[in-house]
């Protein structure tokens, strides 16, 4: 009982964060599913709720959502897809994460020193293709678009609603994928169906939230989500067998 009331905290925090930031959810609650389930599960499970997340507030995101930068996300996410499976299925998982979290540490601390990029298309397109690689792989499609936003120092509208409405894509295309690949269970949809009103109920939290966020918070907070993220990748791949 004790491992099901930390997995709905799981998710009642995690959808807190999606939906007050625009990212997060996968970022934090990934790594703690990955505590409770298998990681075949806890990378469907975190889809399925990050999901459900898009759909029930992306009508009211619209108005912000950067839709030429979504169009070259979604295109080249399509290409990074296919390469995330295969590193899933093929290579050693716990050295492509050790990769991705010394990565993520050694761009933290550039975006930290005041590095900054400019968008162009080339950029959004490798994010995007990134964004596909990282989602089938280890179901964290975040990191690259939380790193190149920063770096271009958008503002924080923009970067929630975009960031959301890519999510619904790139999201339900890798859980079709995944599903086709390595299968499903019914322990996923089940725990999935047990955390929806948990997920729910931190949409209206996350929603209040974010009224409060100024952009100099945004920007902090994103240094500490990918720092976490980092660290975190890292000591799980020293300490696995």
């Amino acid at each position: 009982m004790s491992a099901f009331i930390f997995f709905l905290c799981i998710a009642l925090i995690a959808s807190i964060l999606q939906t007050s930031t625009g990212f997060g959810f996968s970022i934090m609650a990934t790594p703690l599913f990955l505590v409770l389930f298998h990681p075949q599960e806890a990378i469907q499970i975190n889809i399925i709720l990050s999901l459900v997340i898009s759909i029930s507030i992306i009508r009211s995101i619209m108005p912000s959502v950067d839709f030429t930068l979504l169009k070259r996300l979604i295109a080249a996410s399509l290409a990074g897809i296919p390469f995330g499976i295969a590193i899933h299925m093929t290579i050693n998982i716990e050295a492509f994460k050790l990769s991705v979290g010394v990565l993520l540490l050694m761009l933290t601390l550039l975006l930290i020193l005041n590095f900054r990029i400019n968008q162009t298309p080339a950029r959004d397109n490798l994010t995007g293709g990134l964004s596909g690689l990282f989602t089938t792989s280890i179901g964290m499609p975040g990191p690259p678009i939380l790193v190149y936003f920063t770096g271009t120092s958008m503002d924080k509208d923009r970067v929630r609603a975009t960031t959301l409405a890519f999510y619904l894509f790139i999201y339900s295309v890798s859980l079709v994928t995944q599903i086709i690949f390595t299968g499903t269970s019914v322990l996923i949809w089940k725990y999935s169906l047990y955390a929806v009103p948990a997920v729910l109920s931190g949409l209206v939290i996350g929603r209040y939230i974010y009224k409060w966020i100024n952009q100099d918070a945004f920007r902090i907070f994103t240094y500490v989500l990918l720092s976490g993220t980092g660290l975190y990748l890292l000591i799980q791949s020293m300490l696995s067998p």
